[in-house]
C-alpha cells in the first residue's frame, strides 16, 4: 500500500488518504517500497532518479516502525498456519500484537487470512476502505 503513496496507481487516492493516520509496520517495509521502485525503473516507468526521489518520500512518512526480526516467530505460525508467504505474515503478527488491522491491495493474502477464524477481521482490502 505505501507505494501507492508515490505512484498513480489504482486506489492509490485511497491509500493517501490513509497515510494521515497513524500507522505501523514492520522495518522490511522500506526494502519492500525499494524493490517496488526498482521494478518500476527497471521497466522504464519510472526514471531511476524519480523513483529514488520517491523513495526518499517514502522515508519522510510517519511511519512508526518495528523491526521485523521481532515479528518471525509470530509471523512463521502465522505462515504455517493460513499457506501464506511469511512476508506478508510478518505484517499481519505486528497487527496483531497491537490489535490493528492490516490493509493490503493483496487480494490473494487477504483471501488466505479470512479463511481463518479469528484473523478475518485482522485485514482490510484497501479498496474495501472506500466504504
Amino acid at each position: 500500500m505505501a507505494l501507492k503513496w508515490v505512484l498513480d496507481e489504482e486506489d492509490s487516492p485511497l491509500a493517501r488518504r490513509l497515510a494521515r493516520r497513524d500507522l505501523g509496520a514492520p522495518d522490511l517495509l522500506w526494502s519492500e517500497c525499494a524493490n517496488g521502485l526498482w521494478r518500476w525503473a527497471r521497466t522504464g516507468a519510472l526514471p531511476g532518479q524519480v523513483a529514488l526521489e520517491r523513495f526518499a518520500a517514502l522515508r519522510r512518512a510517519p511511519v512508526a516502525l518495528t523491526p521485523a526480526g521481532d515479528l518471525l516467530d509470530r509471523a512463521l505460525m502465522l505462515a504455517v498456519e493460513i499457506g501464506h508467504p511469511i512476508y506478508d505474515c510478518i505484517y499481519l503478527a505486528l497487527a496483531l500484537i497491537h490489535g490493528t488491522q492490516v490493509v493490503t491491495a493483496d487480494r490473494r493474502f487477504v483471501n488466505a487470512v479470512r479463511r481463518h477464524p479469528g484473523l478475518s477481521d485482522r485485514v482490510v482490502l484497501l479498496a474495501e476502505t472506500a466504504h
